[in-house]
Formats: structure tokens, C-alpha cells, sequence
């Protein structure tokens, strides 16, 4: 039985993910390592301290690694920020050889050709993902390889991401011993931890709730179709609690994950909240909290946050063009009663995805707050051969990340 070697460094803003596994045949995944340690040193997904959060990625690596029993040695890493953009492109090419057949070389070329877009010299190319095939005018091939025809087109998605930003993110894990593997936007790597087949076939729509970003992605005829990443998750949630009842952002924090819920009424209508008037914690100058206050603000900011989800889709016939609905994964899908507000504010059908559950020392990944770090892990294996992502280290990048490495 052939085993590989595969890991996943999730560099939140709240916390940093490091799972380690290993890979049977191609298929099955085992984990076999795992760290979670709070994130400092970045805001809204965006390295904000290069020190501190090197730091908290090193203490995460070490976690997995003393959980593994080995060292780790190289990881893809998940990216998210406002700097992220996305289109869509197309590129065309004639197939030129003399039996008119299509190669995996002219899947390379057309591919190339559609990367060829303009992009700004301040981003770079993070995904270039083949969303459709065309062979002289039949749209909706996956794989043309093998078809005759005299002409190849390809619709694409293409990611870019700040120079600076993903500096940043690589020299902080590189500065642990790590290399960077690949990186892939967060969404992507949360989609495929919890999405169905058919979901993603029948137009689904995706959003990681983090603690920085609101990351989206929607699906389509089982293809990437929009991405997208709202500066706006369980951060500003907090800082509304902390503001509107007085407390430190700390306190506020812990009563959120505590008592946090933004169904309230609900509960009380179904005769489960009789005591939820009632004072639910008393503060350092003797200030009371109020179940209905606190879950009366945590309601206001979900529910516009929802809205900026919804504002994000390409067309206002959400039946038509999501008809799985919205699925809410990442740590703010936490919530109590936010799938029952999400289908009050959206219309659609809501549900909280949580990552597939697998094999090894798995099971305190079952938690929607681990989406993209399980993802990760997943994207590796379901889309290497499908996707072009420039993301490989350089040379001189290898060799100073060795370099690290011999010094820890």
C-alpha cells in the first residue's frame, strides 16, 4: 500500500490550523497530527505583524508535529483578504496536428493562453481553473482530451492576490521551516470539505464565516462560478458587543461563544427562554449583561452580514441560480439559530456545513471552524491535475526554508 505525506497550515485570524496526514493509494486520508493555537499578528486575514505571527504558526506547527511523532515538512496554506479579486477569461486555440485530435498539450496551451489576461504588478496569479471546455462550438466538456475538432476554447476563473499579502503569509511560514507547498483561496479549500456533488451541480452558494473575512464561493454545474471576500465576520460581531454594552473586547468575546444566539425570540416562543431576561453575567464594575441585549446586537450584525453575502451574487434569481441555497461553514456558523435567520433574511434554504469527518485523530476537526483547514487537505487531492496555480516556491526560497529548518 503506497502512503504519502500531506499537510495544512489554516492562518486565521483568531486561531492557526495545522493538521498532518498521511494518504493511502490516493485516496484515503488519515490524520495523524493536529494544532490549533490562537492567531496573533493579523487582521482581516492580512499579516499585520510578521513576529507574532510567525510565532503562532510555529507554535501550531509544533503542536501537530509532537502529535505526529515527525517532523513536518511542507504544507499548503490557505489565503484569504480583501486584496483577493476574481473574472472570468477565455482563451481559444486552433488544434493544429494533422488527425485533428486534442492532446493534454493543447489543454496546456489553451490554458496559457487564457492566463495571458492583464494583471496589475502589484497581484499575482494565485488559481487559473478551467470552469468549461469548447470543441468547435460544444460548450460543456470537462475533459476534451481525445475529441476531435479544429478548434479548442476554454472558459476560466481566475484568482489574484496582493504581492505583498502572500509575501507576507509565505515568509512567515517559510521562517518556521516550512515550505509552502501551494496556496489556495480559503473558500475553495472549505468547499470542498462541505459540500455535496450535487449541491455544487445544482448551484450552491458558499460563505466562511471566519473572524476577519467573510470568504464566498459559488457553484455551478459542479464548476467554480464567483468567488469573493467581505472584510466583515465574527471581528466586527465582537466589537459590537464590546461597544453597545460596554465590556473589553475580551469579555465580549466569551460571552459571544457562551451565550450567544440570534434567535431569541424563537426560544422564548418555544417556551425554552424563560429565564433568558435574567442577568447572565455581571461585569468587573458591577454591569449586568442581559441574554436579550446581547443576543439582540449578535442578530443586528449577522443579519447584515447575510445581506452582504446575498449582495455578492452575480444576479437577484437566487431560485434559479442557487437552488441548493447557502451553505455557512467557519467558526462564526458557531452560531445558535443562524441557519433559521439565514433563511428568514435570504429566502433560500440555509444549512451550517460542517468538514467531512476523517480517518485518524479526527474528530476535534468536527466543527465548522476547521472547513477550510480540512479542505485543504481535500483540494490536493481533487484538483492538483485540474488547476493551475503559480504558487511554487523559487530556488532561493527552498534553500533559505532548509536553512530555517537546521536551525530549529
Amino acid at each position: 500500500m503506497r502512503k504519502d505525506r500531506i499537510a495544512a497550515i489554516d492562518v486565521g485570524t483568531t486561531k492557526v490550523c495545522t493538521i498532518m496526514a498521511d494518504v493511502y493509494n490516493k485516496e484515503e486520508i488519515r490524520v495523524i497530527g493536529v494544532g490549533v493555537t490562537p492567531s496573533r499578528g493579523l487582521h482581516k486575514g492580512l499579516v499585520v505583524n510578521l513576529h507574532e505571527a510567525r510565532e503562532s504558526i510555529r507554535r501550531s506547527v509544533r503542536m501537530a508535529e509532537q502529535m505526529a511523532g515527525r517532523r513536518l515538512e511542507s504544507a499548503y496554506v490557505g489565503v484569504t483578504g480583501r486584496h483577493i479579486t476574481s473574472i472570468n477569461n477565455r482563451g481559444s486555440i486552433a488544434i493544429t496536428r494533422s488527425n485533428q485530435v486534442v492532446s493534454p498539450s493543447d489543454l496546456k496551451r489553451v490554458l496559457d493562453v487564457a492566463r495571458s489576461v492583464k494583471v496589475p504588478s502589484e497581484q499575482r496569479l494565485l488559481h487559473v481553473i478551467p470552469r468549461e471546455y469548447v470543441v468547435d462550438g460544444q460548450g460543456g466538456v470537462k475533459n476534451p482530451v481525445g475529441m476531435h475538432g479544429f478548434r479548442l476554447d476554454v472558459e476560466t476563473h481566475i484568482i489574484t492576490a496582493a504581492v505583498t499579502s502572500v509575501q507576507n503569509l509565505t515568509k512567515c511560514v517559510h521562517s518556521t521551516g516550512v515550505d509552502v507547498e501551494d496556496l489556495v483561496m480559503e473558500p475553495l479549500a472549505s468547499a470542498e470539505a462541505v459540500l455535496t456533488p450535487e449541491e455544487k451541480q445544482d448551484g450552491v452558494l458558499l460563505a466562511d464565516i471566519g473572524g476577519g473575512t467573510t470568504d464566498i464561493a459559488l457553484f455551478k454545474d459542479n464548476t467554480i462560478y464567483h468567488t469573493a471576500v467581505i472584510p466583515v465576520a465574527g471581528y466586527q460581531v465582537t466589537r459590537d458587543i464590546s461597544i453597545g454594552l460596554g465590556v473589553t473586547f475580551e469579555f465580549a468575546e466569551e460571552m459571544k461563544k457562551r451565550y450567544g444566539n440570534v434567535m431569541p425570540v424563537m426560544e422564548e416562543e418555544e417556551g425554552r427562554g424563560k429565564d433568558r431576561d435574567k442577568n447572565i453575567a455581571i461585569t468587573g464594575d458591577g454591569h449586568s449583561i442581559s441574554y436579550r441585549d446581547l443576543s439582540e446586537i449578535i442578530r443586528m450584525r449577522v443579519e447584515e452580514i447575510l445581506r452582504l453575502i446575498m449582495l455578492e451574487l452575480p444576479q437577484q434569481d437566487y431560485e434559479k441560480l442557487i437552488p441548493a441555497g447557502l451553505v455557512l461553514t467557519g467558526g462564526g456558523a458557531n452560531l445558535p439559530g443562524i441557519a433559521e435567520l439565514g433563511e428568514m433574511v435570504t429566502r433560500v434554504p440555509v444549512r451550517v456545513g460542517r468538514p467531512i469527518s476523517l480517518a485518524g485523530v479526527s474528530d476535534m476537526l468536527d466543527d465548522p471552524a476547521y472547513a477550510t483547514a480540512v479542505g485543504l487537505l481535500l483540494w490536493k487531492m481533487r484538483n492538483q491535475d485540474s488547476t493551475v496555480t503559480p504558487a511554487k516556491d523559487g530556488a532561493l526560497r527552498r534553500m533559505l526554508t532548509r536553512m530555517f529548518r537546521l536551525f530549529r
